[in-house]
């Protein structure tokens, strides 16, 4: 009986083998200018990986895919890998949260991992390895200001340049910390496109590239702080290795940058000749009242637009409120904004416009209004003042007095001539049935009880329709590969811009189209058998052959140099190369 048990283990191995996902690092404890490699293995096939955030990691590295399949003694055993490079971006311990993989439906996970990242350690290099240069003394981060000693509210501006040596490139740059603006208004202008120009720096020749360019309105006086930009850069130095045609290799660095911090020393704006009605308003402008009629009959209304323009704080000042008589019925206004900001500051004219309704007919004044501002020019306050406008109502009810205009406002009194006592009273008006009918025993409610009757009958087929879409398995797993398939598509027009992320998409839209396609799994992916396959179901063998040289050409792609032209035209190659699959299969 012994004898039988042991012979049926040994011809079922497979029972008893458990499924394994596990993550594993090449060490725990790392410098910070060290890499760390880190291996997600399964030993059974699984589709839709999800790798963690990797937080404070950054990938230099992967994801590369590792697929073995051997048979020893008539027992097989089956291995997948997902590798990645990283590089550490800050000390302490830090912790590589779970993996995930679905395996026969069932979700894996890996256990999360602990690192200590310590400060950068001394790595011992070939003396050919040597850079020719130092990236400390190869490239700097400079923030140009415009004006270190400005008025309140007068504009600024903060160039951020990089600085490179002609001995080296630049491949990548990341902002490490964005700098911040306490106590100030701030306007980053776009840059469109980076355009690396010729400069000096410390009377050395440089090359650079303007980063950013920021508009800044101090808002108070005294000593104020710009926190300082910091940058992780990629770059590219000369050794003094050659290869065998000459040639001088390059080694990839990383070089961390910063502007430094910045003091602004603001100067307060002057209490003497200061006006009563200043409202902060910094720079140089033009002011203006302006009536849309003077003439009016009664019922109409008049748009009043009270507007500043020129060059200066424009948006962070108010506007006076004209002031009308107690007869004059005045909305509150809408506010209208042509502000535009470019380096030299903010430019162009604000408005608010008032809705007025007079009540009775005469002659009303509306007051001069004033507006003050600050002229940086002359480091003088002015004051521009504008004129009275007369406002003619030429019909309606009269005001008692026969000169409204040197009436005190608010003690009129209104004179009803004869024929006007019944004008505002509403003469016809329109009468409606207050009975309403029962809903209990309506139409709609007859038709609403018959017609769940009818309903029934049809959620009934839906519910069955529902059920044979859920058992046809082999359908599902079709539809769920095709949107894959589409959805990767996706995620790679999405990384065009980006070599590494778009190829994985790409050959992950691939993978899954073949599997929707020809019914197999990733680990039956050879080209023998892709080829075999797809020209017994009549694909075209030119075909065939594009799309087995695009899916090797994904894996090279990912670390050889590509140019953005060369990924668009893969992009396109793959979307017709998937729709004339689509066709022929």
């Amino acid at each position: 009986m012994k004898k039988y048990i042991f012979l049926l283990l040994l011809t079922f191995p497979g029972l008893w083998a458990q499924v394994q996902f596990e993550a594993k690092v090449s060490k725990s404890t790392l410098g910070l200018n060290e890499r760390l490699r880190i291996d997600f293995t399964m030993n059974a096939d699984g589709d839709n990986f999800t790798p963690p955030s990797f937080e404070g990691f950054r990938i230099v590295g992967g994801p590369s895919q590792q697929v073995s399949q051997s048979w020893v003694n008539g027992r097989s055993s089956f291995n997948k890998s997902y590798s990645y490079f990283l590089l550490p971006s800050q000390k302490g311990m830090l912790v590589i949260k779970q993996a995930s993989v679905e395996i026969n439906g069932q979700i894996y996970k890996t256990n999360p991992i602990k690192i200590i990242v310590s400060a950068a350690v001394e790595q011992p290099r070939d003396p050919n390895d040597e850079p020719q240069v130092s990236t400390s003394d190869a490239i700097h981060l400079v923030a140009e200001i415009s004006k270190g000693n400005p008025y309140v509210n007068e504009p600024i501006t903060v160039v951020y340049k990089l600085f490179f040596s002609y001995n080296i490139g630049i491949t990548n740059w990341r902002e490490l910390n964005k700098p911040k603006y306490n106590d100030f208004w701030s306007q980053n202008i776009d840059i469109k496109q980076l355009v690396a120009e010729e400069g000096k720096y410390n009377g050395e020749k440089y090359r650079f590239v303007v980063l950013r360019k920021t508009v800044l309105y101090p808002q108070k006086s005294g000593k104020l702080e710009i926190e300082p930009l910091s940058l992780d850069i990629d770059v590219q130095v000369p050794t003094n290795r050659r290869n065998i045609f000459g040639q001088v290799q390059i080694v990839e660095d990383n070089k961390r940058v910063s502007a430094g911090s910045k003091t602004i020393t603001v100067k307060p704006l002057p209490e003497a000749g200061k006006p009563v009605d200043f409202s902060g308003a910094v720079g140089r402008f033009s002011f203006n009242v302006t009536p849309s009629k003077t003439n009016l009959k009664n019922g109409e209304s008049l748009d009043l637009k009270i507007a500043v323009s020129g060059s200066g704080n424009l948006k962070l000042f108010g506007l006076p409120k004209p002031v009308v008589p107690n007869s004059f019925e005045m909305y509150d206004p809408v506010h209208n904004e042509k502000v535009q900001t470019p380096l030299s500051g903010m430019n162009g004219q604000i408005a608010d416009l008032y809705t007025i309704i007079p009540q009775f007919k005469g002659k009303y004044p509306i007051k001069p209004m004033s507006f003050s501002y600050f002229d940086l020019n002359s480091a003088k306050y002015r004051t521009i003042t504008s004129p009275e406008i007369m406002i003619t109502v030429l019909d309606g009810p009269t005001a008692v007095g026969d000169n409204p205009v040197a009436s005190n406002p608010g003690v009129y009194k209104t004179k009803i001539l004869a024929g006007e006592q019944f004008k505002f009273i509403k003469l016809r008006t329109s009468l409606s049935s207050i009975y309403k009918k029962d809903f209990l025993g309506s139409p709609l409610f007859y038709g609403l009880m018959l017609g769940s009757f009818f309903i029934i009958p049809i959620i009934v087929l839906l519910r069955k329709k529902k059920e044979a879409i859920d058992d046809d398995i082999q359908g599902n797993r079709i539809k769920m590969n095709n949107r894959l398939a589409k959805k990767y598509l996706s995620d790679a027009k999405k990384h065009i811009d980006s070599k590494e992320p778009f190829y994985i998409a790409l050959e992950k839209a691939m993978h899954n189209f073949l599997k929707a396609k020809l019914n197999i799994e990733t680990s039956e992916m050879s080209k023998d058998k892709i080829r075999e396959i797809l020209l017994s179901r009549k694909a075209n063998l030119e075909t065939v052959q594009s799309f087995i040289g695009l899916t090797e050409n994904c894996e090279l792609a990912r670390y050889a140099p590509a140019s953005s032209v060369a990924i668009l035209q893969d992009y396109q190659k793959a979307v017709t190369i998937i729709s004339e699959l689509e066709k022929q299969i």
